[in-house]
């Protein structure tokens, strides 16, 4: 259920045809699970996904069968089929968090930054999304690579990872951290 409208989660069209988000439920548990295990290698290099990667299928019809509460879970899906996940989390509305993955076939091909894209965009027109924040292990370049096309920002250092953040309302992005890596 849309935590805005209290209805259906819409489908999500992007730029780029064929693309669209749908929302990830347990009716995707076998579809999701065979692209998780065909990525394990891939989504441990910079520490994505901790507890589905050492998943079972039981483990992720359990985890697709929660009720996301306030957070949006959805699924890209490429001429139907399930490439990968991009999901908002109610931080505090109406701040959000952000996560996304693509199975490894799928990198490179624009595919994230378009599905990121109109996530974002449905953020701010659905759910009067003000900003959008992130969170990003040090060295995963292509990951800031991404964020910045979207047009992040980092906003805070720390030991482990980056804080990005998108301001959707025009306010400032930087919330205080003094390092050079946040400055602008």
């Amino acid at each position: 259920m849309s935590p805005a409208a209290g209805g259906e989660v819409p489908d999500l069209a992007t730029a780029v045809p064929g693309l669209v988000l749908r929302e990830l439920t347990v009716k995707d548990a076998a579809e999701y699970f065979a692209l998780v295990e065909g990525s394990r290698a891939h989504l441990a290099r910079h520490g994505a996904l901790p507890e589905a990667r050492q998943a079972d299928l039981a483990w992720v019809e359990r985890h697709l069968a929660e009720e996301p509460g306030g957070d949006l879970r959805y699924g890209l899906r490429l001429c139907g089929r399930l490439i990968g996940r991009a999901d908002l989390v109610a931080v505090d509305p109406p701040s959000w968090g952000t996560s996304w993955w693509l199975g490894l076939p799928h990198t490179g091909n624009g595919y994230a930054t378009a599905a990121c894209s109109a996530l974002y965009a449905h953020a701010r027109a659905a759910l009067g999304a003000a900003e959008v924040l992130a969170g990003l292990a040090h060295g995963n370049d292509r990951g800031a690579a991404l964020l910045q096309r979207l047009g992040f920002r980092p906003a805070a250092a720390f030991p482990t990872y980056v804080r990005y953040r998108l301001r959707l309302d025009g306010g400032p992005v930087n919330d205080g951290c003094a390092k050079p890596c946040c400055a602008g």
